[in-house]
């Protein structure tokens, strides 16, 4: 239960970190893809722990 929500809480974070710098760096094409890379992952790692913990709650 506590790997969930540590997991979620780290997710949402990487997630909103790609986020604000994809849209601070903007006009930069290497960072785009680098900050694009980082949101995906972000992303991911919060399906991932979203899906197992209703996964475990069902």
């Amino acid at each position: 239960m506590i790997f969930n929500v540590i997991g979620l809480i780290i997710g949402i974070m990487i997630l909103a970190a790609g986020i604000y710098y994809l849209v601070k760096e903007r006009h930069d094409a290497e960072s785009k893809k680098i900050y694009t890379v980082v949101t995906v992952i972000g992303l991911v790692v919060t399906i991932v722990v979203a899906v197992k913990w209703i996964l475990e709650i069902i």
